[in-house]
């Protein structure tokens, strides 16, 4: 029989720091990702926010536009214009909707709730994006506390918070799992 022989400690912690090595690297390669996927999420809800803001006081401005249209219209049928009145009914009709330009009310309502419903997909990917951050960072810590200790059960708990990390990095990306 062969006696195994037991490893010294440095050489378990030259084992453990050349497998902990190349997985610092990917997870913190994955921080990256994660970061910049994340701040190009909250990019685009101030964005669409600021966008929607803009289109809905476009909307108010059309609608009192109208509302002035609708009693200039009223003034004219009653002194009875034909002239005005068929030109007010034509601004009020553009100011409801207009296909050409994309600025009657019909158009913008659903260019403000087009941006509002992106809006809102957006923030639900957020605090995914947090949570894997955290996760991975947690991961990072966890895998240089096992290079310092030498612990393989460290270097373990790592890759399970950075697998959990990337779990949660995906569900921000494609939110899979609906309605959470």
């Amino acid at each position: 029989m062969t006696e195994v022989k037991a490893k010294t400690r440095s050489e378990r912690e030259a084992e453990i720091k050349d497998k902990c090595g190349w997985v610092i690297v990917v997870m913190a390669a994955l921080l990256a990702i994660n970061t910049y996927l994340g701040n190009g999420n909250s990019s685009r809800i101030l964005n669409d926010t600021i966008e929607a803001n803009n289109t809905w006081a476009f909307y108010q401005a059309k609608s009192i536009k109208s509302t002035l249209a609708e009693m200039s219209l009223d003034d004219a049928m009653a002194r009875r214009d034909v002239n005005k009145v068929a030109a007010h009914s034509k601004k009020i009709a553009r100011y409801e909707s207009d296909p050409a330009t994309g600025e009657g009310k019909k158009e913008l309502m659903a260019k403000a709730r087009g941006l509002e419903a992106d809006r809102a997909v957006a923030k639900q990917r957020s605090h995914w994006y947090t949570y894997a951050g955290s996760l991975l960072q947690i991961a990072i810590v966890l895998l240089t506390a096992s290079i310092l200790s030498v612990k393989n059960s460290l270097y373990r708990a790592s890759i399970g918070v950075g697998s959990f990390a990337l779990l949660l990095m995906s569900q921000a990306i494609w939110l899979w799992i609906p309605g959470v």
